[in-house]
């Protein structure tokens, strides 16, 4: 049958209408009964097609490496700072000593294995970042267990003549000609119950090969300048480090520096020992 007249029209604008907003229509007959409703669905409400079985996932992106911070051949404060923290955890026994060798290599490995990190031996940022969390922060002493450390402005008092310049606070000496630094090592003093003594002395007496009468261990190089106080070569220094102390005297570590040191100073020379 023919529809004509106005129920043509309205249906026709009620399936328009459907069409662009994916509504259900309830068309009607010529005598304007409803009939069964009409659904009508617009190209954006179709539902997903299915997926295909066949089609594989894409895997995602690999994460990138962590950053290696430093590796054998570094060197520098924060390699000290590395090699102390090691130290805390005794996967390291000597320095801290500033450079990234082979000793400081093979900790770093040791570490990580113990840690389930990657045994690459170089300190990356995961295993810079695990170290942190286990140690503390070193103290200046940690970072210069063995000396190397910097050395502080020299007194006044060392500005003329030849002068040993000896500071407590840096832990230094410096060999002083007019005012000019001829060389600089660390030194280590007596402990709290035997300390070295300040001021200014002169150096009265040297040996080359001593053994204190007191304490009855070698004293090689000694410059004797307060009443058995002397600058002198330690075996104990060179092995522990600041870890130990002397009985009052100032103590060298490093046995090249010091017999350089013996055979240029003389009797007469001034001694100044400040903080």
């Amino acid at each position: 049958m023919r529809i004509s007249g106005r129920p043509a029209a309205a249906l026709a604008s009620a399936a328009a209408l459907a069409a662009l907003c994916g509504c259900t229509v309830q068309p009607v007959d010529a005598n304007g009964k409803a009939r069964a409703p009409l659904h009508v669905q617009t190209p954006g409400s179709l539902p997903p097609a299915p997926s295909d079985p066949t089609r594989t996932a894409q895997p995602s992106p690999a994460a990138p490496p962590p950053r290696v911070l430093w590796a054998r051949g570094d060197s520098g404060p924060r390699v000290r700072e590395l090699q102390a923290r090691l130290r805390q955890l005794d996967w390291l026994s000597e320095g801290p000593s500033g450079s990234y060798g082979r000793l400081t290599e093979q900790a770093v490995r040791g570490f990580q294995g113990k840690r389930g990190l990657p045994r690459t031996g170089r300190t990356d940022s995961v295993t810079w970042r695990r170290l942190v969390l286990m140690t503390h922060t070193p103290g200046t002493w940690e970072l210069y267990l063995m000396g190397g450390q910097p050395a502080g402005a020299p007194d006044p008092r060392c500005m003329t003549g030849r002068v040993l310049c000896i500071d407590k606070t840096t832990r230094t000496l410096r060999w002083m000609v007019d005012g000019r630094t001829v060389t600089t090592t660390a030194v280590r003093f007596g402990t709290q119950y035997s300390p070295t003594r300040e001021g200014v002395f002169h150096i009265y007496w040297k040996a080359r090969n001593w053994v204190s009468t007191l304490y009855h261990s070698p004293m090689p190089y000694a410059m004797f300048f307060s009443r058995g106080q002397a600058v002198h070569y330690s075996y104990d220094f060179a092995a522990r480090g600041y870890a130990g102390g002397s009985h009052g005297c100032v103590n060298v570590r490093d046995e090249t520096a010091i017999q350089q040191l013996f055979a240029q100073v003389r009797v007469g020379d001034k001694v100044v020992v400040h903080w």
